[in-house]
């Protein structure tokens, strides 16, 4: 193979689907028998790849295995794997020395291993190097070692694996270059980090930027909202000035793996070396108290209509973390569940993309497939995803009590939704 990539999903996937169409002979490999068995049958299970792809990955030569044998021979070999949150709050590292060791028992020289998955600085040259050295086989020597900062944004219609920039830390300048030689085959852009530490430490610096800019439109929506200031209009209005400010925009938590998760392994790194990433843990605060603080305005919503929350029929539009998309990873939508399902309300979910949703192991009642119906028969509507197929006159016209945490309504002039 000229590409094994460890681990087919929503990292690896679209970069064999990239790397398949500038001809490279692909293989894949995971451990996951119903990942591996649905893409031999053409079948994708992530947003951004769709079935038609699959089997276009499939007639070019894609090879998606559940045996280690796919790496023999391997020119270059990309690992994807989870890097879900430890106990201690950095990341489990568990699947990528899992990965490693694979590749270790398989790897021949001059071969191109990366490490794609997000991790702290550091994680390439302590922790893949010596695994992968275990092979009696030296990195910078005898093969290529470097890291390269996966920026897959699901559901994004116009940036993908071959038009994002493309950063390539190399544990030495030949690996750099071995790697930007690689990737430069289906990436239109690559840039050549120092090295592997400064390409991990950019990932992160991507993601805490988002982070802590979310947090502070957060923090502003709870006092705005006492104050009386509508922050939508304020942000309107500040995103004019053509330099030094990025609109963001408050919502009803943070999801995905970049936001919430990826800012902490940063955190993990600084606080062992004996102090605390100050920035980084207030703005985690800040993001997790947004569902109670939306599940407490919810309560003040009904309360001003004279109803109690308790056996309130609550209506949650949209469950996945963002847009568009059928991603539920830390979606914000289940933490605000579980608070309204504790404060006794009678909670149901309509999403076009999520079939059932469970929050804490229990199955939350689908609102059946007639939306405007649905909106008529609860007392209060929360919006808590804005997919395009949530028409902000539909919801307007039939939602008894509309409380709108994304700003989809706004537009529409004396809506009289609520907003967030």
């Amino acid at each position: 193979m000229d590409l094994v990539v460890i681990g087919l999903g929503y990292v690896g996937l679209p970069l064999v689907r990239e790397a398949c169409r500038a001809g490279l002979r692909v293989g894949g490999y995971d451990r996951d028998e119903r990942v591996v068995s649905g893409l031999s049958a053409g079948t994708s299970h992530v947003d951004d790849v769709s079935d038609a792809e699959v089997a276009e990955m499939l007639a070019a030569g894609f090879t998606p295995s559940l045996s280690e044998e796919v790496l023999d021979g391997a020119r270059a070999v990309v690992i994807c794997v989870p890097t879900p949150l430890s106990d201690e709050g950095g990341p489990d590292l568990t699947a990528v020395r899992g990965a490693s060791r694979t590749i270790a028992e398989h790897l021949a020289a001059g071969t191109l291993v990366v490490l794609e998955s997000t991790t702290y600085p550091g994680t390439t040259d302590e922790v893949v190097r010596p695994i992968l050295e275990e092979s009696g086989l030296v990195a910078g020597v005898d093969f290529h070692l470097a890291f390269s900062p996966e920026r897959i944004d699901p559901g994004n219609p116009v940036y993908g694996v071959r038009n994002t920039p493309k950063i390539v830390g190399g544990l030495t300048p030949a690996c750099a270059t071995a790697a930007a030689s690689f990737y430069g085959k289906f990436v239109e852009r690559v840039v050549q980090a120092k090295g592997t530490r400064e390409a991990e430490m950019a990932k992160l610096l991507e993601n805490t930027y988002r982070h802590v800019n979310i947090a502070l439109v957060n923090e502003m929506a709870v006092f705005c909202h006492e104050l009386g200031i509508d922050l939508w209009d304020a942000i309107d209005c500040a995103a004019t000035k053509p330099f030094g400010f990025q609109a963001f925009r408050p919502g009803p938590g943070v999801g995905g793996h970049c936001i919430p998760i990826d800012p902490n392994y940063l955190s993990y790194k600084v606080r062992s070396l004996g102090y605390p990433f100050r920035f980084v843990e207030l703005a985690q605060e800040i993001n997790d108290r947004m569902p109670r603080y939306v599940a407490e305005r919810a309560q003040q919503l009904l309360n001003r209509e004279g109803r109690a929350l308790k056996d309130a029929r609550v209506l949650l539009l949209g469950v996945t973390y963002k847009a568009d998309i059928a991603d539920q990873r830390e979606s914000p939508a289940r933490p605000v569940a579980r608070r309204l399902l504790r404060l006794g309300a009678d909670v149901s979910f309509h999403d076009p993309y999520v079939a059932s949703w469970q929050v804490d192991g229990a199955d939350v009642r689908p609102s059946g497939d007639e939306l405007a119906a649905a909106l008529a028969d609860a007392d209060l509507t929360i919006v808590l995803a804005d997919h395009a197929a949530y028409d902000p006159a539909l919801l307007t016209r039939h939602a008894r009590l509309l409380f709108d945490t994304r700003g989809r309504t706004r537009a529409l002039s004396g809506a009289g939704a609520e907003l967030l």
